[in-house]
């Protein structure tokens, strides 16, 4: 394993980013581990190993099931296990995996320890790394949570060989996101000069990517680990819009990447439209997220408004009732402001001629 780099969050709490050269060498370093562990995995992850290790629990794949049930039931397995409060949760699969295995870390005996290796490439470049634990409830996205960061981020790239092309998709569209946050151009630059390698899965291109990409990410996160400040929000561009789409179509119809990619431009539009976005910026950010793929012209329909705007209203950026969204004005540099609702209305309805 080689160690990427250090940084200090929530609680002062260290996480160390590691990098596996192959599946070989990730699953050495967890065997040293021994069977102190609780294992969380999900149906497809559970298919990495020939032979499951002791102390595990198998859960269904799927948004759907990031909820209280599934966090129950992972308490109990650990209990059943014998786990103790030097016992370490070790979260293997996607996001939903990770999110809820951690949860369940901070909640299990008042905090285990945790490990965190993330098998897909939204989990790899966002949902491990910062200490943000969470599952769904009453149809709403990462409403119950807390901060706990893992003591460790394992990121072996074999791992995306088998990914479908929809899950690959789903995490491009967090790094675009980054590349438009990043107070330097690099990881911009980087995604516009490999386009072809990255779509490809080209394996030293994707861990550049996934490093440029991570750094972004602890840039914000080190400066405001608990999200008090404002610059850690910074993270959740695109979120109020695309979270309000995913949970509409019940976490099906489209991924999370994709909502956040469609909200990232609909951020964009915003900022343009309440003339704080730079114009060049903004429409090169749009463009950006249309080489890759993501279709950023959708519109809701005007009888799936009403749902929209509910889910909009249970946004966690909400202060003194009023939601303020994430606008990019330029490279690395957004505010924090509400909108009105009619341009919001005006953003992400389909209009009718």
């Amino acid at each position: 394993m080689d160690e990427l780099w250090k940084t200090t969050l929530a609680g002062g709490k260290t996480t160390t980013v590691l990098i596996a050269r192959g599946l070989p060498d990730l699953s050495h370093h967890l065997g040293e581990y021994g069977r102190n562990v609780m294992w969380v995995f999900d149906t497809h992850t559970a298919k990495f190993f020939k032979q499951l290790p002791p102390n595990n629990i198998v859960l269904e794949s799927g948004e759907t099931n990031k909820n209280i049930n599934s966090l129950l039931r992972i308490m109990g397995s650990a209990a059943d296990y014998g786990m103790a409060r030097d016992s370490r949760f070790i979260g293997f699969g996607g996001g939903v995996v990770c999110d809820m295995a951690a949860l369940a870390a901070s909640l299990y005996m008042r905090g285990c320890r945790l490990t965190l290796v993330p098998t897909t490439l939204l989990c790899m470049c966002d949902a491990t790394l910062g200490g943000k634990t969470a599952i769904d409830f009453q149809g709403n996205k990462n409403l119950i949570g807390s901060f706990y960061p893992a003591d460790e981020v394992l990121v072996c790239t074999d791992t995306l060989r088998t990914l479908p092309d929809k899950e690959y998709h789903n995490g491009m569209g967090e790094i675009l996101k980054h590349a438009l946050l990043s107070p330097d151009t690099e990881l911009y630059k980087f995604l516009l000069a490999h386009r072809s390698e990255i779509l490809k899965r080209d394996q030293q291109i994707v861990e550049k990517m996934l490093e440029l990409s991570l750094a972004v990410k602890r840039f914000y996160l080190e400066q405001d680990p608990t999200e008090t400040k404002g610059i850690r929000q910074m993270l959740n561009l695109g979120h109020t819009f695309g979270h309000a789409l995913e949970s509409i179509s019940h976490f099906g119809t489209f991924s999370h990447g994709e909502c956040v990619a469609w909200g990232t431009c609909k951020a964009l539009e915003a900022g343009m439209e309440a003339g704080v976005c730079d114009k060049g910026f903004g429409e090169s950010g749009i463009k950006l997220f249309k080489l890759f793929g993501y279709d950023t012209d959708y519109r809701i329909g005007r009888g799936e408004w009403l749902e929209y705007r509910e889910h909009i209203a249970h946004d966690k950026k909400k202060v003194d009732g009023k939601i303020r969204f994430v606008i990019p004005e330029k490279q690395g540099s957004c505010l924090l402001m509400p909108l009105a609702e009619t341009m919001i209305q005006h953003l992400v309805i389909q209009q009718y001629s």
